[in-house]
């Protein structure tokens, strides 16, 4: 080549390298931060869908949290639809995307998705970029539906419950090592939910920390007996992570009695429902009150969930302060059920009831929670059987269409067509009983106006 033409080139080259890096050209604005969700914003008809692994399929945590939602807004009619197939990971959702997640118009996605991406094994950066290459595929998925995604960490690997196991083979690194590759997954999503204004839930470090502060008392203490899957218990400390990350309601209701105000208005006030007809007398004092809501109440099953986490007092409290009774005892009861009896001090101080299972709203909540509980054991089950077979399906069609002169795969293959064949009919039916015991917890879950009577002992 000349030597002009090269000199011409390199002249060339450096004055397009001069444009690119003007000092003088203003630099392009930063985009504008993005916030995340601070909290769901719910309108009756709103729909939500829990997307996950075996350990939504488990259908414990999305039925504490709907337990949640039919006490707390029962005037709101929201459709709730547990989206976990056993064994997924982020490539089987997108396999069952349309008709699992899409078909239900939800307004927020929650995704809980890691744990089997993560091959149970220590942190292996192609395994992370194939979770992130199909979560970020998933999340543009969700948008492209109009949904909020809400971003949910993997929950915790219990490498001691899992140590402990009888004839565990796994290999020690991976015992050692896993629950640290989860936080890696976990804070990879926090970031992206951050940066992309999705909603962010931490269920990780609260599993980890309440299992860290009672193994200071009983070493032994386990949330998570088969390491992977959270026990009834664990599972409601995962919906108090979503019901707190997500800034829901956590006051059920309050009510505050001064005897000793100057006027009527003054006398009674209450947050979460209207108290009407005060009446005071030399036995004590009676008032009706309508709430607007019920307690949060779980089955028995997971009460040390609610233990652990102070659900009463922190989520559903029903606080009661009566100031200017005259010295004694008083017996409590509502609707004519005495539920206790209380010094006046106790009651000047406030006494709270969400726990009390003796009170009328409290056996109505758990009847609730009980008619949920008969609804994901029956109907919810056996729709997510019938996914956790299309997954099988779904998969094996892959493998086989990869390896077309595999016969055994693709014998495989027609066994399952079979299996799935008629299965939208099979879907449809599980979803419409499913929504009849819905149709009779929403004539459940209806707070009455209640008589509330304090008597002097």
């Amino acid at each position: 080549m000349p030597r002009w033409i090269l000199s011409l080139c390199l002249a060339m080259s450096w004055a397009t390298v001069g444009l690119a890096q003007d000092p003088a050209a203003p630099a392009p604005a930063p985009a504008a931060p993005k916030a995340p969700v601070a909290k769901l914003e719910l309108a009756d008809g709103d729909s939500i869908v829990f997307l996950g692994d075996s350990i939504t399929h488990q259908r414990l945590y999305t039925q504490y949290v709907e337990d949640y939602f039919y006490t707390r807004f029962p005037k709101l009619r929201l459709k709730l639809h547990n989206a976990g197939v056993g064994g997924a990971r982020a490539w089987d959702a997108l396999a069952r995307f349309d008709k699992d997640v899409a078909d239900y118009k939800p307004k927020y996605v929650t995704i809980l998705l890691g744990m089997n991406d993560g091959t149970y094994r220590p942190f292996d950066q192609p395994t992370f970029d194939t979770y992130k290459k199909d979560m970020t595929e998933l999340l543009g998925r969700i948008q492209g539906i109009g949904a909020t995604p809400i971003l949910m960490t993997p929950t915790m690997f219990d490498s001691r419950a899992d140590r402990a196991r009888p004839n565990n083979k796994r290999d020690p690194n991976s015992q050692a090592e896993y629950n640290s590759t989860l936080a890696y997954y976990g804070t990879w999503l926090r970031e992206i939910a951050v940066e992309n204004g999705h909603g962010f839930v931490d269920m990780w470090s609260l599993l980890n920390n309440l299992t860290l502060e009672q193994r200071k008392a009983e070493p032994a203490f386990t949330l998570i007996r088969d390491a992977v899957h959270p026990d009834a218990p664990g599972q409601l400390v995962m919906a108090v992570a979503i019901i707190t990350d997500m800034s829901l309601p956590k006051q059920v209701s309050g009510i505050t009695i001064n005897l000793n105000a100057k006027n009527d208005k003054q006398r009674a006030k209450a947050v979460g429902g209207t108290l009407e007809g005060l009446t005071q007398s030399d036995e004590g004092i009676e008032f009706n009150f309508a709430a607007d809501a019920l307690p949060w109440v779980v089955p028995e099953e997971a009460q040390l969930g609610a233990k652990l986490t102070k659900l009463g007092h922190r989520l559903g409290s029903e606080r009661l302060a009566v100031h200017g009774l005259p010295a004694g005892q008083y017996e409590l009861a509502i609707d004519g059920q005495v539920v206790g009896t209380y010094a006046h001090t106790a009651l000047a101080g406030h006494i709270e009831l969400q726990e009390n299972a003796k009170t009328p709203q409290y056996q109505q909540a758990l009847e609730v929670a009980m008619l949920n509980k008969k609804r994901n054991e029956g109907p919810i089950g056996a729709l997510r059987g019938e996914w956790g077979r299309f997954q099988g399906y779904a998969r094996t069609k892959r493998d086989a269409e990869a390896n077309p002169n595999d016969a055994a795969k693709q014998e495989q293959l027609k066994k399952l067509t079979e299996q799935v064949a008629g299965m939208d009919e099979r879907v449809a039916k599980s979803n419409a009983d499913a929504k009849a015991i819905e149709d009779e917890i929403f004539t459940k879950n209806q707070p009455p106006v209640r008589k509330y009577s304090l008597k002097k002992k």
